[in-house]
């Protein structure tokens, strides 16, 4: 009776040493290796949460010899001469004497040894001789010294007109070319890992990857005019703007006027006309408040200050220049960290007329909402700098022996001497934000605001909408109501313009 319970177990064991240990999925996504040989899939599992590779797998790619120790339970990979010795206990590896750490251990599947997918930028690439990195989010594995830029694009302003922006991360040179019905981006690449949009917006169809390789395409509508692509480098990255003109139907099609009949003759030419003082506002300097470390104000369901200003900021600067011929500077183009006394050296070195910061509220009471509009206030002390700064002026000498007169005022009261025209920017702001938005039971408030007190210009403050309102953290990031701000801070330029025109007038 004992042998035959002997036997029984001996058998039960094996069967289950026959039983592979793991039973992994394929990811929704497959592997790709890209190298100097060109693309090939690469076969991978996902057991337990973890993305694992099958280290047979790896020894064919990368002609790497693998040896198993049945006797400790572990792994000896070589390379070259260089080993890496793993175990099935421990989520780590020995490189050549030096640990690194893993996500997991080595793992059994039958017959199969199986490795995380980082064990081949994180053991294998300081071996092997050639540069491994692991782009999982694109699902690529670049090996080698390829050019293989991150490409990204959006749609910024819907319009029309359309503003849409295809980033290129690290700079490549870029050809665009005119095709009937879209544009061509030829980016000089080995490969492009690329993150595009599912679709498009306003006139502009959709952006795919081109036909041939390296090439991206930006397809357009029916109603689309003719495109212009402008390209600049932004802190290190090739940055594509593509401007998308409507095509006006022909009942909007503006008439030519008859040309003016020539003078008699004998009659005075008329006098040419000339523009006797320039624009009253030339430049804007947009602040979208917070980004990089700052997040501002988060919404219970994750929505970020720092990205709506940003969001709200790009779409106004489009608009403005776009239709006004404005110059707009952003304090900040990208989600980085920076400082007040930055934010307003950026607006007064580029001699701003006008200061607007974008922002979004608060409040510890979930039911407060609406827009709001602030504007410096100034104490008893601000009053002096204010007179002060309407007087205080230093002589120079200038060429041929005349004096020319500077002003001069202290950094941190710059704003002193524009109270008064940032007391009715901010009414104007008021006005054309009710008729987009709804506002708070406090729409227009002054204060010492610290961003404000720097800028050499008129300025003004606008807190958005309330993230502590579930209703307003959803409408905030909905294109509807950044639309209507938009049109909104619109509309307010071209309201204070006025006002600065009147005000100069004699």
């Amino acid at each position: 009776m004992r042998g035959t319970a002997a036997i029984a177990l001996a058998i039960v064991l094996f069967l289950l040493a026959s039983l592979p240990q793991a039973q992994g999925t394929a990811p929704a996504t497959p592997l790709t290796l890209l190298s100097r040989d060109g693309r090939r899939p690469v076969p991978t599992i996902v057991l337990s949460g973890q993305e694992l590779v099958a280290l047979d797998d790896v020894a064919a790619l990368f002609q790497v010899a693998v040896r198993e120790d049945t006797l400790a339970g572990g792994l000896t990979i070589t390379y070259r001469g260089q080993t890496i010795v793993m175990s099935s206990d421990q989520p780590m590896a020995s490189v050549s004497g030096r640990v690194v750490a893993l996500p997991s251990p080595a793992v059994r599947s039958g017959n199969r040894w199986f490795v995380p997918l980082d064990f081949l930028p994180r053991a294998l690439g300081p071996i092997y001789e050639s540069r491994i990195e692991l782009r999982r989010p694109s699902r690529l594995l670049v090996v080698g010294d390829l050019r293989v830029p991150r490409v990204t694009a959006r749609v910024d302003v819907p319009g029309p007109p359309t503003r849409a922006t295809i980033e290129i991360a690290p700079a490549a040179p870029v050809v665009v070319t005119t095709e009937p019905g879209r544009l061509v981006l030829r980016i000089e690449a080995d490969a492009l890992d690329v993150t595009l949009p599912a679709g498009g917006g306003g006139l502009v169809d959709a952006v795919r990857m081109g036909d041939q390789p390296s090439t991206v395409a930006v397809f357009l509508n029916e109603r689309a005019g003719p495109a212009r692509a402008v390209s600049a480098d932004v802190n290190g990255n090739t940055r594509i703007t593509i401007d998308v003109p409507g095509i006006a139907p022909p009942s909007e099609t503006t008439a030519v006027p008859p040309a003016a009949a020539p003078p008699a003759a004998g009659a005075a030419a008329p006098p040419p006309v000339f523009s006797t003082s320039p624009a009253a506002v030339q430049t804007i300097v947009l602040d979208p408040g917070h980004g990089g470390d700052d997040v501002g104000v988060r919404g219970a369901r994750g929505a970020q200050e720092k990205a709506i200003t940003l969001q709200v900021a790009r779409r106004l600067r489009t608009l403005v220049e776009m239709r006004l011929g404005i110059r707009v500077v952003l304090t900040r183009d990208e989600d980085r960290t920076i400082s007040l006394d930055e934010r307003a050296a950026i607006a007064n070195n580029s001699k701003a007329d006008l200061f607007l910061s974008l922002h979004l509220n608060s409040a510890p009471v979930a039911a407060v909402t609406g827009a709001e509009v602030f504007y410096l206030r100034l104490d008893r002390e601000g009053e002096d700098a204010r007179r002060a700064a309407e007087s205080d002026e230093v002589p120079l000498p200038v060429l041929g022996g005349t004096m020319r007169s500077i002003d001069v005022i202290q950094w941190d009261l710059a704003q002193a001497r524009h109270v008064e025209a940032s007391a009715a920017l901010a009414g104007i702001l008021e006005q054309t934000l009710r008729a987009q938005v709804m506002m708070s039971a406090r729409p227009r408030q002054n204060g010492p605001l610290r961003v404000l007190t720097g800028v050499n210009m008129p300025a003004a403050l606008i807190e958005m909408a309330y993230l502590s309102n579930a209703d307003q953290e959803r409408l905030a990031q909905s294109e509807p109501f950044q639309s209507s701000v938009v049109q909104a801070l619109y509309n307010t330029i071209i309201g204070f313009r006025s006002y600065l025109e009147n005000q100069r007038t004699p």
